[in-house]
């Protein structure tokens, strides 16, 4: 029985580097990205660009996932993005920040000039 499952487990591991992506950025908690996204309307596949703060990441190799935060017109909003996904085309970090936590769930509390983080230079 335990020969069985390593070898279930070996292929699933072989599967999920077939579909990982190799050119992604080492993103990190505190990071502003850009993510573009294609987005299928009606026949037509557009990439719709957003950008936000990371505040959250989940390492779980191919189920690997980043949350962004961004403000717009006075409301947060929060999306979660699977890195592998073959829906996101590129991915771009525009700032680093130095941070102190692993996650930033704080921010939520947070408006105006308090959301800003301290920028680190890479």
């Amino acid at each position: 029985m335990e020969f069985y499952v390593n070898i279930k487990s070996n292929i699933i591991y072989d599967i999920e580097n077939q579909l990982k992506k190799n050119n992604i950025p080492n993103i990190q908690v505190g990071d502003s990205v850009k993510i573009g996204v294609l987005i299928k309307e009606g026949n037509k596949e557009r990439i719709q660009i957003s950008e936000g703060v990371v505040i959250s990441k989940n390492n779980s190799n191919l189920n690997t996932t980043i949350t962004i935060r961004k403000v717009l017109q006075n409301i947060g909003v929060e999306k979660v993005y699977l890195i592998h996904s073959p829906r996101i085309t590129e991915i771009n970090i525009t700032k680093k920040s130095k941070i102190r936590r692993a996650k930033l769930y704080y921010l939520r509390n947070r408006s105006g000039k308090a959301t800003r983080l301290k920028q680190k230079f890479f």
